[in-house]
């Protein structure tokens, strides 16, 4: 059964434009994202998916020239995006990944990964897991894993324009129709962001990278907690930033 992760990114972020190629110790920003996701076990492989407007020409090179394999599809349904990557790369099992979080937990995947696999051998077997249907990570961490064949139906179906946009609202919409499961952490991390959208999440983001990165290690999210309990002050820089689009809208 063939697992890949599909990380959708372009160029054109309204609130910090280029974000994804921007250097971040040494390497672009999606270059972290993809060699975090490229780290979870069990993924067999990870593409980017982005569209074929010519202003995301640039983050596909950059794509390619890490190694790594890119679907290009329309911009504003990245749900079709989403399943021509999934068709191109004949995969079963699909995790969602953005492109704007360079600290990204692959322990988290690996471990909603397993729970994933075992339930689709259940009868009814599962179709969709989410992180967020009780925010309890950091924004920035959020994962969702569904399999090819929810991914098709979902296609088929979902009409409406943020499903089609936002990828996964049509699985959150119909729970008659999708067994979903919910992945849970232990402790409640809700209040911190770590995704980036903004100036300000840059800066959050930077500041940690800068203090912690170190060639052939990725930054573990246990390394970033212990950095913000010594300086509780970093949390401040994007505390206050409000979430274009949140993940628990799509619950609501």
């Amino acid at each position: 059964m063939k697992t890949i992760a599909i990380i959708q990114a372009r160029m054109g972020s309204q609130r910090l434009a280029g974000k994804v190629l921007r250097p971040l110790c040494g390497l672009s920003m999606i270059g972290h994202v993809l060699q975090r996701a490229a780290s979870v076990k069990r993924i067999d492989e990870v593409w980017l998916a982005t569209s074929t407007n010519p202003e995301n020409d640039a983050l596909a090179a950059e794509v390619e020239r890490l190694g790594y394999r890119c679907f290009r599809g329309s911009e504003e349904d990245v749900l079709a995006r989403y399943h021509g990557t999934a068709q191109a790369a004949g995969a079963d099992v699909i995790v969602r990944i953005t492109g704007d979080c360079p600290l990204y937990d692959p322990v988290v995947c690996d471990a909603m990964l397993e729970r994933f696999h075992a339930a689709l051998q259940e009868d009814p077997p599962a179709d969709f897991m989410s992180s967020v249907f009780e925010r309890r990570f950091p924004r920035g961490l959020d994962t969702e894993i569904f399999t090819a064949r929810a991914l098709a139906r979902n296609f088929q179906e979902a009409h409406l324009p943020n499903e089609r946009e936002h990828v996964t609202p049509h699985f959150y919409h119909h729970p008659e129709k999708f067994r979903a499961l919910s992945w849970v952490n232990d402790a409640d991390l809700s209040r911190f962001r770590w995704t980036v959208d903004t100036p300000e999440d840059w800066e959050f983001v930077e500041t940690v990278y800068n203090s912690l990165w170190r060639p052939d290690h990725l930054i573990t999210t246990a390394e970033v907690l212990a950095l913000l309990e010594q300086r509780p002050e970093l949390a401040s820089l994007n505390a206050n930033v409000e979430q274009k689009y949140s993940a628990e809208q799509k619950v609501k």
